[in-house]
């Protein structure tokens, strides 16, 4: 039966940053459609508020799931006010070691995953002339490290998607939000979870250091994602959230140092980079040049 409530939609709900969202929104009062790939693994969520919880399978690779699990959160509740696009998994390796089909998997979960459960829920969101959409990327979403390049790669695009929506759904009073947490106390770099690719002798000096990064700390975190459920929370809520929230001291520092490198890269080559002006007065002039040079090179 709809409530008045406000509900919160989770994808990837079972564990790590998304049950913490879940386990928030509960305190909060709020509704929560609570998704994974196994219903299973919901019970304990279910049980904490059954009358405000409602717990669906969904593997966002997989539409018919989807489509099921909105049909279901909009006969139970009424509406969806705040979608959180949050399932998806890490993976370590170099380019050269990374098998395409791990490519390809990393973007259809962490990418493809949102973008369909995305357009599921807009009509909704359009119909009701509000809401929000909450894109969960990470601080490799604005930058990477060696070894995370399929990883960073889907986030990257997410990021991206998440630009062009804000502007496309802005007129129907959505907004949308993208998460750049650091490193947060959950079982995303425990064993099993993250996922590590073969690795190569000529990459163990690069890779190596990440791969034992990852693992040695694991559940020594500092970020706790209770508080980032928080903190998200007060974004949504605020009349002029940001396009981008930074979770974590680690991931303010790393993005404000990449973003400090960027415009001091601009700085340095923006005459270079300028100086590229079609003159109206000799259009050849540059390819002229170049043609001449390589005639004078092969007389030499």
């Amino acid at each position: 039966m709809p409530t008045n409530a406000v509900t919160w939609f989770i994808t990837g709900a079972s564990s790590g940053y998304g049950l913490a969202l879940a386990r928030h929104a509960i305190v909060r009062g709020y509704n929560v459609v609570a998704t994974a790939r196994s219903a299973a693994k919901l019970a304990a969520l279910e049980a904490l508020a059954p009358d405000r919880v409602l717990a669906q399978k969904l593997d966002v690779t997989a539409p018919d799931d989807t489509a099921t699990a909105v049909k279901a959160a909009i006969a139970r509740f009424g509406r969806i006010d705040v979608l959180i696009n949050n399932a998806g998994y890490g993976m370590i390796g170099a380019v050269e070691e990374t098998p395409e089909a791990d490519f390809r998997a990393q973007m259809e979960t962490n990418f493809f995953g949102a973008v369909s459960v995305t357009k599921a829920v807009l009509p909704q969101l359009r119909a009701q002339k509000g809401g929000a959409i909450v894109n969960i990327s990470s601080m490799g979403g604005q930058l990477s490290f060696a070894g995370a390049s399929a990883y960073s790669a889907s986030k990257f695009a997410l990021e991206g998607l998440s630009e062009a929506l804000a502007l496309e759904v802005a007129p129907f009073g959505i907004k949308v939000i993208i998460v750049e947490p650091g490193a947060l106390r959950t079982n995303f770099s425990a064993d099993g979870a993250l996922k590590l690719m073969p690795a190569m002798e000529a990459y163990q000096d690069i890779v190596g250091t990440m791969r034992a990064l990852d693992h040695d700390m694991h559940g020594s975190q500092d970020g706790d994602p209770a508080k980032a459920a928080h903190a998200l929370d007060l974004a949504l809520q605020a009349d002029n959230s940001p396009l981008r929230l930074q979770i974590g001291a680690d991931s303010i520092a790393a993005v404000r140092a990449h973003a400090e490198q960027l415009l001091r890269d601009l700085a340095t080559w923006e005459q270079v980079g300028s100086d590229v002006r079609v003159d109206p007065n000799a259009p050849d002039a540059i390819w002229q040049h170049s043609l001449d040079a390589a005639k004078r090179d092969a007389a030499a």
